[in-house]
């Protein structure tokens, strides 16, 4: 596993051993992030690159740090991560070390639907703004998806009219209530792109 484009090109990222962490893999996130950055419906948006650059971006149900380590690479400004297992942790702090961006990363060790109450990030996150550009991707089946959007736009973590990439299982039928943008299949994952 490794990131797939920007300033940390190629740069290899750590994962836990076992089946509690699923990482995207690389062809997934590309394709999503090629999407991200010229799909026809992001000119309205402002432009695929000005959704990424210099985004505050949520990675919840982080895992490895992929997700938002890629973004971070693309240009964005600043990533939030939620995860709660210990291996998956330890993965991604050292990826964060890795691509040497600790200052541009705030990494909360709790679960992301209690974000707000009580889950202890790694350092201050005093006048964090909302995250324009959100990660979901939990494990599949729980309807977490909307459990963790409901709660992330109750607690003020997401801006409005941010943009969120939502990984449910490919046969999971949740839908949000907002029109979806994109919808893909790979493998068993179905990816859902839609605006708050």
């Amino acid at each position: 596993m490794r990131i797939v484009a920007g300033a940390w090109r190629g740069r290899q990222l750590r994962a836990p051993a076992g089946p509690a962490t699923r990482p995207t893999a690389d062809r997934v996130r590309q394709a999503l992030f090629d999407m991200l950055m010229h799909a026809p419906w992001m000119d309205p948006l402002g432009g695929g690159r000005s959704v990424i650059e210099d985004a505050v971006v949520l990675d919840a149900f982080a895992g490895t740090g992929a997700m938002g380590l890629e973004a971070l690479s693309r240009g964005a400004r600043f990533a939030v991560f939620y995860e709660r297992e210990s291996e998956a942790l330890k993965a991604l702090n050292a990826n964060i070390a890795a691509c040497r961006a600790v200052d541009r990363c705030l990494v909360v060790a709790g679960d992301v639907l209690r974000a707000g109450a009580g889950a202890r990030p790694s350092k201050p996150s005093a006048g964090m703004p909302p995250a324009s550009l959100v990660f979901l991707d939990p494990p599949y089946g729980g309807d977490l998806v909307p459990a963790a959007l409901t709660h992330l736009q109750t607690v003020g973590m997401i801006a409005p009219h941010a943009l969120i990439v939502a990984e449910t299982g490919r046969d999971e039928t949740w839908l949000p209530e907002h029109p979806v943008l994109e919808e893909r299949r790979y493998g068993a994952a179905r990816i859902l792109v839609f605006c708050v």
